[in-house]
């Protein structure tokens, strides 16, 4: 680990846990975490859906895209964290409360998950996770989670927890792997005296 990627840890995110997940801080000085970051970002599905403003196209761009990730979370801008196995802390995926504004008390929500994580309902609870911790520790009053349209799978997730799904936002996104073209998304959001349900 360099000594740069020491000081990204100073200011770290509260672990969070359930006895299937664990929801921890990625760390930029670990291989593991970096590989993880690499492959999700660069995996075909999630390029379907996504265009990232930066992609992570080797090892030290993914270390630095976490780092910038991290002086983002010491700046309360945002809460990105490691979806991980509660057992033995591999990286399952990504989420992200972001773009978290102070003034108004709301954030967006994003996440992702690898490949051979998929269809076993982690992404619904690492939803269900820092929603709820977003909504009651971090004391964030509304969260929206938007989605390319045509999203089934991530339409399901949001609902599942809570999102009530709220309209289609014209031209919200880029189009898959285009930065000068747009789609449609559509808008969930989750207030904090909404129901909290059972996402199981």
């Amino acid at each position: 680990m360099a000594l740069d990627d020491r000081r990204y840890k100073a200011a770290r995110l509260p672990d969070l846990r359930t006895p299937e997940l664990w929801l921890r801080p990625w760390d930029p000085g670990a291989d593991d975490d970096v590989d993880a970051w690499l492959r999700g970002r660069a995996d075909a599905e999630f390029r379907r859906w996504n265009t990232p403003l930066r992609t992570a196209t080797d090892e030290e761009s993914a270390r630095e895209q976490l780092r910038a990730a991290a002086r983002n979370a010491a700046e309360g801008g945002a809460a990105p964290y490691c979806i991980a196995d509660p057992v033995t802390g591999r990286p399952l995926g990504h989420i992200g409360v972001n773009a978290i504004d102070r003034v108004m008390n709301t954030a967006r929500v994003g996440y992702w998950v690898l490949p051979e994580a998929r269809g076993h309902g982690v992404a619904t609870r690492a939803l269900a996770l820092a929603t709820r911790w977003a909504l009651t520790d971090l004391g964030l009053y509304r969260i929206e989670l938007g989605h390319a349209v045509g999203h089934d799978s991530s339409c399901h997730i949001a609902e599942r927890c809570g999102f009530r799904y709220e309209g289609t936002l014209r031209g919200a996104m880029w189009e898959a792997g285009r930065q000068d073209a747009y789609r449609d998304a559509h808008l969930h959001a989750r207030l904090a005296d909404d129901p909290d349900p059972d996402a199981s």
